[in-house]
């Protein structure tokens, strides 16, 4: 089918939905909701059959949805309406939320159900809520709409009244009066968007990211001689974070935004505020049997190791790369099988666009977090004394890709959307990209990927050769342990020392070829790089739908070279 995607940005459920349709065979191009005109213009150039809004915030008028067969995914079960559904879902402490496929009419969420898909709501913040349980809904639910549209069965939406726009007066945390669950739920529901705004060491700012402190409690404090402070004192930073004194406890804020800025680590925004105040490191090894905020630790399993690095956004600083650096070379003496996995949102997304665009020397800090990334993925290639495999089970961008890339094996989970390109921020990238990926997938493939911009579900990737494996997410980490187990071997650990002995000097020449490439898009002021980052970080909106998006298709009569 013809297929246009109506919506207002290119986000990770309009990725997941246009990969799979790409996948189907179906001819897909994507339309930015601007202006009225702009949207009837290139409807009438694309000429669908379908459109289809996976994220769209504006109202739709009459003159698309009278002439063309046009569905909305809303993120709430049938009857539900209005925007901000999932925020009243974590508000409510729902057990069981869904999507709904709905054909558009004039009443908001009101036209006839065409597909639904129920899942169970866990106690997680509402951008994880929609990057994993809706986006995996939002799928199943888009294969049964086939079906239906196809035969015309639908039901009537149940007309229930739009539910309202939660203030930020019901978002405010009452430091006197709200305990540390409370606060937690508070900064869930409004995370990653608009987040609570407050006031910390006398900065207005939006709060972000809530752990639980489990052994930052009255008696701890007691007993290491100081007096119990007051509610919202800072106890302690680690790795970004802070962490605050409740009434019962503490909790730990990852990040921060001042009013018309954008977020940053919590220690950035507060900066000399935080003088005096304890960095509370943690090994990698360390006691997870009690609550509190990690970016990176390991799990060890039949002398399998898992590395886990949850880093915000899949946003990787100089910093995190030189911690996992580290954790990649101690880990590769301490098992057989090193198996890398990400975080809980994103496997990684690259170098970190919010830290450099804080920078007051860009060009210095961006050439470090680079220079340090690729000292990660070199970590990883050259790991001679294990077996690395890459575990694609959420969504990678840009140097993130080409993380995963690095290790000896990489294997995906079904779902999960890759973005294996860097130009649409303005660079050429590097972490040995112009390396790994031509050896997977073939020099004229691996342009073409680069060149596109465009997403690829992992099972595009495996059937090109950039995955070795695709697993369905059922079951997911029993399948990636039995092939963890499956890819010991002495004989091929000898074989990759040989190879690397005898290859090192072109795979470092293929990393200092990207670098050149590169130093003037981090030093040169007028570079396009600061330009696209800026709008990028500041979320500027599109003032047209990208070329990239308009009309591309998969071309599966030649996946290799």
């Amino acid at each position: 089918m013809k297929i246009l995607l109506l919506v207002t940005t290119f986000n990770s459920l309009t990725q997941a939905v246009y990969t799979r349709l790409k996948d189907r065979g179906d001819e897909v191009a994507v339309a930015y909701a601007i202006s009225e005109r702009q949207m009837l213009e290139e409807i009438e150039v694309f000429a669908p059959e379908l459109i289809l809004c996976p994220f769209l915030k504006a109202y739709l008028p009459p003159s698309i949805y009278e002439n063309y067969p046009t569905f909305i995914f809303h993120p709430g079960p049938k009857g539900d309406r209005g925007p901000h559904a999932l925020e009243h879902a974590l508000k409510s402490h729902t057990k069981e939320w869904g999507v709904v496929i709905l054909r558009a009419n004039e009443a908001y969420d009101g036209g006839d159900i065409y597909a639904q898909h129920a899942f169970p709501v866990h106690h997680t913040y509402k951008a994880s809520l929609y990057r994993q349980e809706v986006l995996h809904a939002s799928l199943q639910a888009l294969d049964q709409f086939f079906t239906h549209y196809e035969k015309e069965i639908c039901q009537p939406q149940l007309l229930n009244p739009l539910h309202h726009q939660f203030t930020q007066k019901e978002r405010a945390i009452d430091w006197e009066s709200d305990d540390t669950q409370m606060i937690i739920e508070k900064i869930y529901f409004s995370d990653s968007h608009p987040g609570v705004l407050d006031e910390i060491l006398g900065v207005p700012c939006y709060l972000y990211g809530a752990w639980r402190e489990d052994k930052f409690g009255d008696v701890t404090l007691v007993a290491r001689g100081t007096e119990v402070p007051i509610p919202k004192t800072v106890l302690a930073k680690r790795d970004g974070a802070i962490c605050l004194k409740t009434i019962d406890g503490a909790v730990w804020v990852s990040h921060l935004k001042e009013p018309r800025k954008f977020k940053l680590p919590a220690t950035y925004v507060l900066k000399e505020r935080l003088q005096g105040i304890k960095e509370e490191r943690l090994p990698l090894i360390f006691d997870r049997s009690y609550e509190t905020f990690h970016e990176v630790w390991m799990e060890k399993k039949d002398e399998v190791a898992y590395l886990h690095f949850n880093f915000h956004n899949g946003a990787m600083s100089a910093a995190q790369c030189v911690r996992l650096k580290y954790a990649v070379e101690y880990l590769q003496n301490e098992c057989e099988v090193l198996v890398l996995m990400g975080g809980e949102d994103f496997f990684s997304n690259g170098i970190h666009l919010n830290i450099l665009e804080d920078s007051q020397k860009q060009g210095e800090d961006g050439w470090a977090n680079i220079n340090a990334m690729n000292d990660l993925v070199r970590a990883i290639l050259f790991a001679d004394e294990v077996v690395t495999i890459a575990s694609f089970h959420r969504n990678a961008g840009a140097g993130g890709v080409f993380l995963g890339l690095a290790c000896d094996y990489v294997v995906g989970r079904e779902g999960v959307v890759l973005n294996p390109h860097y130009k649409t921020l303005g660079l050429t990238g590097s972490e040995y990209h112009t390396y790994s990926l031509p050896k997977r997938v073939g020099k004229e493939k691996a342009q073409a990927l680069l060149d596109d911009c465009l997403p690829v579900s992992t099972s595009y990737a495996k059937m090109i050769g950039m995955l070795d494996e695709v697993f369905e997410m059922q079951g997911y980490e029993e399948k990636l342990h039995a092939y963890a187990l499956s890819k010991r071997d002495d004989d091929f650990l000898w074989e990759k020392q040989d190879f690397l002995e005898e290859h090192a000097e072109r795979i470092e020449t293929c990393k200092e070829a990207e670098i050149e490439v590169m130093y003037p898009e981090f030093w040169e002021e007028d570079s396009l790089f600061h330009q696209l980052r800026r709008e990028f970080v500041y979320k500027i909106c599109p003032r047209e739908t990208p070329k990239r998006l308009k009309n591309r298709s998969h071309d599966f009569s030649r996946v290799r070279d």
